[in-house]
Order: C-alpha cells, then structure tokens, then sequence
C-alpha cells in the first residue's frame, strides 16, 4: 500500500514539472528561436515514474527582416503546447484522487484498530 502511495506523489511530481515544462514553453512560444522541450514520463533505477525532457532542435521557418537579414523564428506549436497542458493538467489530477483514496484507506485502517 505504500508503494502505490510513493507512485502516486512521484506522479504529481512528475505532472508538476510537465506543467511548468509546457508553461514555460508556451510561453516563450512567439520568441524568436525558442525551442520546443518535450517532457517524457519514465521509469527510473527504484520503479519510481521520473521525467526526461529533451531540446527538439528543429529549425524555425526564416522570415526576412527589412534590412534584407533572414531570422529565424520560433518552431514551437502553440496547440500542442496548450495539448500538454491540459494532459498534465489532467494526470495530476488523476494522480492526486489516488492519493486521497491511500488517505481514505488509511483512516479507515486506523478506525478499524482503534
């Protein structure tokens, strides 16, 4: 029962970080060649859900300056990111109601004994 408890706050961490990955990608999203990071969920060394992002180093479509120069912009999807968002929005969520089903089941638990 703890390990699932242990899983379920490694999650909402992990959730938190992919909120704060997407919002901060989304927000620098218009920069000039700002760059998507893309987080993954992943299993580390103690079978614990960890996060691993990666830079995605595509080129952004150039655009012509006025003074003839070519600049390039940023290649980040506003759509997607607002798609993260609410992914992660809704795995914390999800993360978050098993944690309070442990906490009903330890209190139920210590009704039991008491």
């Amino acid at each position: 029962m703890i390990s699932g408890l242990s899983a379920s706050v490694s999650g909402l961490w992990v959730f938190v970080r992919k909120l704060e990955n997407a919002a901060r990608t989304l927000a620098n999203c218009t920069s000039d060649s700002s760059k998507s990071k893309k987080m993954t969920v992943v299993v580390d060394d103690s079978e614990m859900p960890a996060s691993a992002i990666t830079v995605d180093n595509t080129s952004g479509p150039p655009v012509q300056e006025s003074d003839g120069s070519l600049n390039e912009t940023s290649p980040v999807e506003c759509a997607d990111e607002m798609t993260d968002l609410v992914l992660a929005k809704r795995g914390y969520e999800a993360n978050l109601k098993s944690v309070k089903a442990h906490e009903g089941m330890i209190d139920s638990l210590l009704d039991i004994t008491v």
